[in-house]
């Protein structure tokens, strides 16, 4: 049994509607406890990452545990500024002219992708300078989410940087991992010291990113910390991290019903919830997300009843959530709850083929207290279309 799993069995799917997504209280303030004595013990400050979970709803429980927020981009920046508390990082790889005022005065740190992209634009007014760079260093083995790859557009190689830093770059970032642990993240340090020593003895402070599961049980964030610690102590930089899956992870649960069922070669459920709607890295990572009273199966065609494949309301075949088997049948109107749809979930939904958002609500597993967020309806889907 996944955590989310074993936080949710006293919740009911059918107190809310379906699809929506559900989040516990209880479990996220736990994250954010770790978060913060990490911070403590480390002295590095944290940042709530916004392109993975930017559910504001929270913001005022987040703001009370983390430093602030890093963002993408000038709608982040703005989402970070107008709905959360503490300090703006921004960094993104394209930055456009008539929008850098805005994103500087949004932002206590903006962070240039290259070192061509700061001399276009020049230092900005009213916050730090950072540059992002590569160490070519790659820890993540799906190219898909690998920063460090072959012609990879992120970040200023050691070449392409030199020995000195751009007057008016104050901090570098590095950002290379992927759902990690934390010998990943000790190398990519150690890369990253080696390859980048004379820049990094120009600047005054260092943003390693995010990337790492900080929250999952095993993550030793005791060694984490006395790592940190020491760069901090050795070198005098102001250090910060950047989690996004760690700050909501386990902590949510998509709730979706059966709307068909059937037999073809193997068994099938239709859902109202989508791979590619609503979990698009299930389809994109790939993986298979576990799903409460299931067993995640491996098999190509089954005659079981029992083993069933959930699949979302689309016509697109590829629009799949995994195989699963179940203790009996599935049956039109049941509710499933599929784990762990915290982070890279709300914020990458869409409405392709007309397919609703799920729902948003918060529940705390402290206390039951049930609170629903937010529910969308077609002017949504239609208001994006012209």
């Amino acid at each position: 049994m996944t955590e989310t799993a074993d936080s949710f069995t006293r919740f009911d799917p059918h107190r809310v509607p379906s699809p929506c997504f559900v989040l516990d209280l209880a479990k996220l303030e736990g994250n954010l406890r770790i978060l913060q004595a990490l911070s403590e013990e480390s002295g590095a400050k944290v940042l709530l990452a916004l392109k993975a979970f930017s559910c504001f709803a929270v913001a005022d429980l987040i703001g009370s545990y983390l430093h602030g927020t890093a963002a993408s981009g000038l709608w982040e920046a703005r989402l970070g500024a107008k709905r959360f508390s503490g300090e703006v990082h921004t960094f993104a790889p394209g930055l456009k002219a008539d929008e850098l005022a805005e994103v500087a005065e949004l932002s206590d740190h903006l962070i240039f992708n290259s070192v061509g992209q700061f001399e276009r634009f020049g230092a900005p007014s009213g916050c730090l300078a950072g540059l992002r760079i590569n160490p070519r260093h790659s820890e993540v083995e799906t190219a898909l989410y690998d920063p460090c790859g072959p012609w990879s557009r992120l970040g200023a190689t050691a070449e392409a940087l030199g020995e000195r830093v751009p007057q008016g770059i104050s901090g570098l970032h590095v950002h290379a991992l992927c759902d990690q642990g934390y010998e990943p993240f000790d190398r990519l340090l150690a890369a990253t010291e080696a390859r980048f020593a004379g820049p990094l003895e120009q600047v005054s402070w260092l943003n390693l990113g995010g990337g790492q599961l900080l929250t999952a049980p095993d993550y030793p964030v005791d060694r984490l910390a006395e790592r940190l610690k020491t760069l901090k102590e050795r070198t005098g930089l102001e250090l910060y991290l950047e989690p996004g899956t760690a700050v909501a992870l386990n902590a949510g649960v998509l709730v979706s019903e059966v709307l068909d069922t059937g037999a073809a070669e193997g068994h099938f459920a239709v859902m109202d919830a989508s791979a590619t709607c609503h979990m698009p890295d299930v389809i994109e990572a790939p993986y298979t997300p576990d799903v409460m009273g299931a067993e995640t199966v491996e098999t190509e065609l089954s005659d079981d009843p029992c083993v069933i494949r959930l699949g979302g309301p689309t016509c697109l075949a590829g629009d799949v959530i995994g195989t699963y088997r179940f203790d009996q049948p599935l049956a039109v109107g049941q509710r499933l709850m599929i784990a762990d749809q915290a982070y890279y979930t709300m914020v990458k939904a869409t409405t392709f083929n007309g397919t609703p958002l799920p729902a948003i609500a918060l529940w705390d597993s402290r206390t039951d207290r049930l609170e629903m967020v937010r529910q969308f309806g077609y002017a949504d889907f239609e208001g994006r279309l012209s």
